[in-house]
């Protein structure tokens, strides 16, 4: 039984997953998953970003962390051993192995990771995805992360923009199908409890 939560950005999808996990007595795993491989791995979270210059996305981060304690596991023979020659085709398949891991304890609502496409044939799922109009999320950003509103809409863009390319581009997926999902939830008419009721509704009715 699990939870995969798909979202675009600043429509609130952390904050849902955040309450569905507590209405259920669940486990949420967002971007603290990061800090759980470190643990494994022997590192902080604090090392692992330092390895480059510019701040390591979430993908590379776990793929550092996870390369650090099984090796054997990820890093193709090219790389010789280390993380820093791997491409993002490898980070991605790293993603997949840890996303899987988690998803098979149970009981978990799962935030991103092209979770969705990595668990399309688990049977006991509910997908769903997050969304809200542009300028509302927006708005969302600016106060979440006070930032300039031009700076908000350009992170908001480019954010969606990659998460798309990186489904149709790894997964074969349209990102934005809602086809792709069991359910497709609008924040900004819901409201974050309103969505969160949703889902848990759901998930109750499953006799979960």
């Amino acid at each position: 039984m699990l939870i995969t939560i798909s979202r675009q950005f600043g429509a609130g999808g952390s904050d849902i997953a955040a309450r569905v996990a507590r209405a259920l007595g669940w486990r949420v795993v967002d971007n603290e998953l990061v800090e759980q491989v470190a643990a494994r791995a022997g590192l902080t979270p604090e090392a692992v970003a330092q390895r480059e210059e510019r701040v390591p996305t979430f993908i590379e981060r776990l793929a550092r962390t996870v390369v650090a304690a099984t090796p054997e596991l990820v890093v193709p023979p090219e790389a010789e051993g280390t993380a820093s020659s791997l491409t993002e085709e490898d980070l991605v398949r790293v993603t997949a192995l840890v996303v899987e891991e988690v998803a098979a304890r149970g009981r978990v609502v799962l935030v991103g990771r092209a979770a969705p496409a990595v668990l399309a044939r688990e049977r006991d799922a509910i997908h769903v995805k997050v969304v809200a109009p542009r300028d509302w999320r927006i708005r969302a950003v600016v106060e979440r992360l006070g930032v300039p509103p031009e700076e908000a809409a350009a992170l908001t863009d480019d954010t969606d923009k990659n998460r798309a390319r990186y489904h149709r581009q790894y997964y074969q997926r349209d990102w934005n199908d809602p086809v792709n999902y069991h359910m497709l939830l609008n924040t900004a008419a819901l409201g974050l409890d309103g969505a969160a009721d949703v889902i848990v509704q759901r998930a109750r009715a499953l006799g979960w």
